[in-house]
């Protein structure tokens, strides 16, 4: 199975959409193409060269998060592929096929259209160079080691060591402008009690976290916790995402 994009969707519960499509194109120097869709739901956050790795989705049921559309020649066939590797069908639509991972991670099988770009980073007045250029899986403990080996076949990238223990990223297609990152969660339960399933949330690289951070919270977003190389920030809404001190050109 040859992947030919990776394109990650915020999914936007329907009383934020607009708030929160404001924030993630200002903090991304993207504009916003027209919406579409049967309900006006979809809309694509669009960078200032290449092509679009992420698009904005209005739901209306739950709170919403990410999940990952995979782009292929021939989604039908693909789909053989993922059920067999552990994939679960959850919604077979005439333009798409919507899976879950062996965790619960949410992901759409879709056609590739055309030959996309992998777009640049943003140069901020600042003279800091960012991009959202990377998906992490969150995933509980019981689960981590089946997920990555299910996202590694999946999309047929090696493994390799992350900068802590709990982290194990898939080696990068320099082709694709998303790379996959997996995080083993410390719990399997939620604070109410209940087993969590995988999630995702975004990673943003840049030049300077210190300068990016305060970008961010010149548009609403508040720290929630500094590492050593990455701060975890909490957009207006609460939706968590990371800055982390990667090469915005490589995603090293």
């Amino acid at each position: 199975m040859q992947i030919r994009w990776l394109t990650a969707y915020l999914d936007f519960a329907a009383a934020q959409f607009g708030t929160e499509v404001t924030y993630w194109r200002a903090i991304t120097g993207s504009t916003v193409s027209p919406p579409r869709g049967p309900h006006r739901e979809f809309a694509t956050l669009e960078p200032f060269t290449g092509d679009s790795h992420l698009r904005v989705q209005r739901v209306e049921e739950g709170p919403g998060g990410v999940h990952l559309d995979i782009h292929l020649d021939d989604p039908r066939r693909a789909a053989v592929e993922v059920t067999e590797l552990g994939g679960s069908l959850v919604a077979d639509h005439p333009t798409h096929l919507v899976y879950e991972s062996p965790a619960g991670m949410r992901f759409c099988l879709v056609p590739v259209h055309g030959t996309p770009r992998r777009s640049g980073p943003i140069r901020w007045p600042e003279d800091t160079i960012s991009i959202i250029d990377q998906i992490c899986i969150d995933v509980p403990p019981t689960m981590f080691d089946r997920e990555v080996t299910f996202w590694s076949l999946l999309t047929g990238r090696p493994t390799r060591p992350g900068s802590r223990p709990e982290l194990i990223g898939l080696r990068r297609d320099r082709t694709l402008g998303l790379g996959i990152l997996l995080q083993r969660l410390d719990s399997g339960t939620g604070d109410d009690g209940f087993p969590v399933r995988a999630s995702a949330h975004l990673d943003l690289a840049t030049t300077s976290v210190v300068d990016e951070v305060g970008r961010h919270e010149g548009w609403g977003a508040t720290v929630v916790t500094r590492f050593a190389h990455w701060t975890v920030m909490a957009d207006p809404v609460g939706r968590r995402y990371c800055i982390t001190d990667r090469n915005p050109r490589t995603g090293q």
